[in-house]
């Protein structure tokens, strides 16, 4: 059995991976910004962003340990960890293959800040307004 604090301590191993958070839970970005693990908010399960093979794989090698996120998350390959039923090797494994896939992409374009202004108002800051036709 892992506790959440196992399964923070060995995403935080990962060379330069930090913590932050994204809807409510914890997650763990590569140095590229981008999310390769988090923590769901009750703390029950931890998730690991794999390839689709790569989650077959270690849902074969360890069933009750790893299951498929829903939805097209986890037909994408983010797979839950059921931290009650977890131990550090296989899950430090995955851990390690969800680090090296997504620390191998580009960036991640920086994170706003603050309220997210709709795309009207946004275009109309950096645009005049345009002139209304008035009917005749």
């Amino acid at each position: 059995m892992l506790t959440p604090d196992d399964f923070r301590d060995l995403v935080l191993a990962m060379e330069r991976a930090t913590e932050g958070a994204h809807m409510g839970h914890p997650d763990f970005r590569a140095a590229n910004g981008r999310i390769f693990a988090s923590l769901h908010t009750n703390e029950t399960f931890g998730m690991v962003k794999l390839t689709p093979e790569e989650q077959r794989a270690v849902m074969k090698a360890n069933p009750e340990m790893f299951v498929p996120s829903s939805g097209a998350w986890g037909r994408d390959g983010c797979t839950n960890v059921v931290l009650e039923k977890a131990s550090k090797p296989p899950v430090r494994g995955a851990i390690l293959l969800a680090w090296q896939t997504v620390a191998a992409m580009p960036a991640a374009r920086p994170r706003k800040t603050g309220t997210r202004a709709t795309s009207r108002t946004s275009r109309g800051s950096q645009r005049p307004a345009r002139a209304r036709r008035r009917s005749p």
